[in-house]
């Protein structure tokens, strides 16, 4: 799809901000594991921490196409960067916002946009694909809530200074007994779990929480009592945009790295590039990055319009993440021995980024399910 005027200069002005600020980091980050907390200063200052909220609590707000770009571009240098961004801004600012209390808004969003992290806390050791598993347990005792249990793979869980929690508040069976709240970090019984030692993405922080005997307000119930689980499924909607924004903007960072190595590469007397077998792999790559890049805009341009996205939403990040994945390796390829290390090219750290977007905020395999869903309920 062609994008407007606007949306080319929001590129030009987010690409050079990340190779300006946050590609010269990107390499050290991953290397020593080291948390991309350096940026978010300058990131609040572009207004990438409050892309998603109004200006009233303190967000720079801009369309999805814009806030999908943004995303890529992030990720085109850095996906610690990227992946940390998405995150705080579809899943931590998003659900306070949509679901939350004036009050609630007040009091958290100005914080989140002006640069500290806010975590999404669903996944659970026994409730990963099935969410609706959740085993974390929250019961009303006169003014507040007492909640019990634990949560895996919280992206910035060490570093964000709240973070919003699925648990059951009934007895009773099914989605329905799920509901979320607003947890602070620092509250007695709020624990952050060990930091979790990654593949890819390890200038991200990744790590559990674990809730023993702590006290929420009651103030701190995000929505309605039982709609947990649906506040989280529609949050997850708008959540896969930018996962496969991240998958296109890593994609997009290995075919860069492939192209500009076949055009410098010389063996038997001339540029790799001029090889048929190169040149096909290029071919394909960008053919695919660019089917990516119409999946992730017409989807992000469908929410914008108010349409129904669902199904967008999902074939996008399934077929982003990956054409990221293969990208990667194809570069890696090209790149020979080269790729296989460290250093002046990212193909590697590339390829180990990307897997996640294949696996994060919904499998490639629930991906399908939901798809394939959407499909037979349109003919039913």
């Amino acid at each position: 799809m062609l994008l407007e005027k606007r949306h080319q200069e929001f590129r030009e002005k987010i690409r050079a901000y990340a190779l300006e600020k946050i590609a010269p980091s990107a390499a050290e980050l991953d290397e020593k594991q080291e948390f991309m907390g350096r940026h978010l200063k300058s990131l609040a200052e572009m207004g990438l921490m409050g892309m998603v909220v109004p200006e009233e609590y303190g967000g720079k707000p801009v369309d999805t196409i814009c806030y999908s770009i943004a995303v890529e571009e992030l990720s085109r240098v850095c996906g610690s960067t990227g992946i940390t961004i998405a995150a705080h801004n579809s899943l931590g600012l998003f659900p306070i916002y949509k679901f939350g209390t004036e009050e609630q808004r007040k009091k958290y969003l100005p914080r989140a946009t002006g640069g500290e992290l806010i975590a999404f806390g669903l996944t659970e050791p026994e409730a990963g694909s099935d969410a609706g598993a959740t085993k974390t347990k929250a019961e009303l005792k006169g003014d507040h809530w007492v909640m019990n249990g634990t949560k895996c793979f919280i992206t910035s869980a060490s570093h964000a200074f709240a973070s919003i929690a699925t648990a059951r508040t009934s007895d009773e069976p099914g989605v329905k007994a799920i509901s979320s709240f607003i947890l602070e970090k620092g509250w007695p019984g709020y624990d952050i779990g060990k930091k979790e030692n990654k593949m890819g993405l390890r200038g991200s922080d990744t790590a559990f929480l674990h809730f023993t005997d702590l006290i929420i307000p009651k103030e701190n119930q995000l929505g309605k009592l039982g709609e947990g689980f649906k506040q989280f499924m529609i949050t997850l909607d708008g959540g896969r945009i930018s996962i496969a924004a991240m998958a296109l903007g890593l994609a997009q960072g290995a075919f860069d790295c492939a192209l500009k190595y076949a055009t410098e590469r010389v063996q038997f007397g001339k540029p790799i590039a001029e090889y048929q077998a190169i040149q096909w792999q290029l071919a394909d790559m960008a053919t695919e990055i660019q089917a990516a890049r119409y999946l992730v805009y017409g989807a992000a341009a469908k929410k914008d319009a108010g349409m129904i996205f669902s199904q967008d939403s999902a074939m996008a990040k399934l077929y982003a993440g990956e054409v990221g994945t293969r990208t990667a390796a194809k570069a890696i390829q090209i790149l020979g021995g080269v790729g296989c290390f460290t250093g002046k090219y990212p193909a590697e750290r590339i390829w180990r980024d990307v897997k996640l977007c294949e696996i994060g905020e919904g499998t490639s395999e629930i991906q399908r399910l939901v798809i394939a869903r959407e499909l037979i309920k349109a003919v039913s």
